[in-house]
């Protein structure tokens, strides 16, 4: 390569020196000219990159001119910034996008584990009992049945879940006549166990009530009823005096 463009160089000044059509001014500038697209010739026809540091040390074509020209700093360092903030966006929308699916998956067990019901022996005036037998009461009028736990067929919850449940139960009766026996009774009962029995037998009220409130670890599949024992009697109308609730506080499954 050397040697071609010293014969180029050569050959020219010959050429303009032969026919001495030009004075010693032009033909310096001519010569100049001629050196400097010899030697822009030589170097593109080598193999080899310059950093813009003047570092004629060979560097790779495809370096960023951010990593090799110190007078780019500023660039490089905005380029950084830029990555570093790109990075950070997507790992931030990254970690929302999974925040949000972790959240939907709990509002949707919620959604499927919501169990309350919330129940009253009657709409009209009615009286249930005494009976010679422990009998089931049913309620029928239904504030609210979340889940469809509650069966006013059968009288009974039942569990959709393993979980922690509140239960309310509150009996009301009307002994019908002044110094008539009262008997208001009920027993709640799980799985046909007694777990509370509230009750009042007096002779002293004409009319009155009772209630009990208690929170049970129940499984999926329990069933919780309402018993009236034998010789007690239910009284209720629309205002609802009787009446039967429970909901789930908190699942454990």
């Amino acid at each position: 390569m050397k040697l071609q463009c010293s014969t180029c160089i050569y050959m020219y000044i010959n050429v303009f020196y032969v026919q001495d059509c030009l004075d010693l001014h032009n033909f310096l500038l001519h010569v100049l000219a001629l050196v400097i697209l010899s030697l822009l010739g030589c170097a593109l026809g080598q193999d080899r990159v310059f950093s813009w540091s003047g570092n004629d040390s060979q560097v790779d074509a495809n370096d960023n001119a951010c990593l090799t020209d110190v007078a780019s700093c500023g660039c490089c360092l905005m380029q950084k910034q830029m990555w570093k903030l790109e990075m950070f966006f997507n790992m931030t929308l990254d970690e929302l996008q999974r925040n949000l699916e972790r959240a939907q998956s709990v509002l949707n067990n919620i959604r499927a584990s919501r169990s309350a019901f919330s129940v009253a022996l009657t709409d009209t005036r009615l009286c249930v009992g005494p009976n010679r037998e422990d009998s089931v009461v049913k309620y029928s009028s239904v504030f609210v049945n979340l889940g469809d736990g509650y069966s006013t067929d059968t009288g009974a919850f039942v569990a959709p879940r393993s979980g922690v449940y509140s239960l309310a139960l509150t009996v009301y009766s009307d002994a019908g006549a002044p110094g008539a026996v009262l008997a208001a009774c009920a027993r709640l009962r799980l799985n046909g166990r007694t777990i509370a029995s509230p009750s009042e037998n007096n002779l002293q009220d004409q009319e009155d009530s009772t209630s009990a409130l208690l929170v049970v670890q129940l499984h999926a599949g329990d069933r919780v009823d309402v018993a009236l024992p034998a010789g007690c009697f239910l009284c209720d109308n629309n205002n609802h005096y009787n009446t039967f609730t429970g909901f789930l506080l908190y699942a454990t499954d």
